[in-house]
């Protein structure tokens, strides 16, 4: 792996999200909190408009308009789709070094502790999740290939990632998290650091994470109404096993639906308030060792 040199770190993609809007604030105010010695540490609010105004979003979910199609499309005049540009001239400028890491921070209604997100199993991003999750048992890693396609933030880089942290209300801030996060984000960049300076900290030879497998909608009638919810068992379960046949959801009379997978599976994001409108219930993962 090559120096690290420019990392970025981004909150307010979705504006009420607090926690990532009000961590970079903090570093905008006292940036020596990020700066390290060995590379460049910038500090960014995402959705400018949307936190201002309490809202996920103006238009269109800003985390959503960063493909390469929709970035070189001038003629998509969203506000999200403007600003995404901004963003890009900010993270990849002409002429200059892009920013070798993003650093995504979200926050999420659903029980997802404090959870790194990857595109794929990049050998150094899995040396930077064994170490975190030595340190700290809380830090749980979720695979998904998916967003590499999908628009997001954190694709316009290699080591592009995403910290998310609930369970946390959309406009609250929850204190502890908050400082969970904060120092989450302290031990990445000492772990950055102690890497460009040849001091590569000792982890355990095996990870531990969640690979996407597929999501999941609520049952919906013809008309694409919700016609059940998540069951009482399941909700705030994130990252544990739900089994064939255990109850996955409740209808509004009563009746339980049970999942009727062929194995164990470990669902993710559940009943995360933001995803009703993208036909999300739950993500459904496996989980699985991997070496690092």
């Amino acid at each position: 792996m090559s120096q690290i040199e420019r990392v970025a770190i981004v909150g307010g993609n979705h504006g009420n999200e607090l926690t990532g809007v009000h961590l970079v604030k903090r570093f905008q105010q006292y940036p020596n909190l990020i700066n390290r010695s060995s590379f460049e540490t910038l500090a960014l609010l995402g959705n400018l408009k949307a936190i201002e105004e309490g809202k996920r979003y103006i238009d269109k979910d800003l985390n959503r308009c960063f493909t390469n199609q929709s970035l070189q499309n001038l003629q998509l005049s969203s506000y999200e789709d403007t600003r995404a540009r901004e963003i890009q001239q900010i993270l990849q400028p002409q002429n200059q070094p892009f920013v070798d890491v993003i650093v995504d921070l979200h926050s999420t209604t659903a029980n997802m502790g404090l959870s790194l997100i990857f595109c794929d199993l990049h050998p150094f991003l899995l040396r930077l999740g064994a170490y975190l999750t030595s340190i700290n048992p809380m830090v749980k890693i979720f695979v998904n290939p998916q967003s590499k396609e999908g628009g997001f933030l954190r694709s316009l880089c290699e080591l592009g990632f995403v910290i998310e942290v609930g369970a946390v209300a959309q406009n609250t801030l929850n204190a502890e998290l908050f400082q969970k996060t904060e120092q989450l984000i302290y031990a990445i960049l000492d772990y950055f650091e102690g890497c460009n300076q040849g001091n590569i900290p000792q982890t355990n030879s095996k990870l531990t994470l969640y690979q996407y497998i597929e999501t999941v909608d609520y049952p919906r009638s013809d008309c694409k109404n919700i016609q059940a919810m998540i069951h009482p068992q399941l909700q705030f379960r994130d990252y544990e096993p739900l089994n064939p046949g255990d109850p996955i959801f409740l209808t509004f009379e009563g009746k339980e639906i049970f999942y009727e997978g062929a194995s164990t599976v470990y669902p993710i994001f559940i009943n995360e308030a933001a995803y009703y409108e993208k036909g999300i219930a739950m993500y459904l993962t496996q989980k699985q060792q991997e070496a690092v």
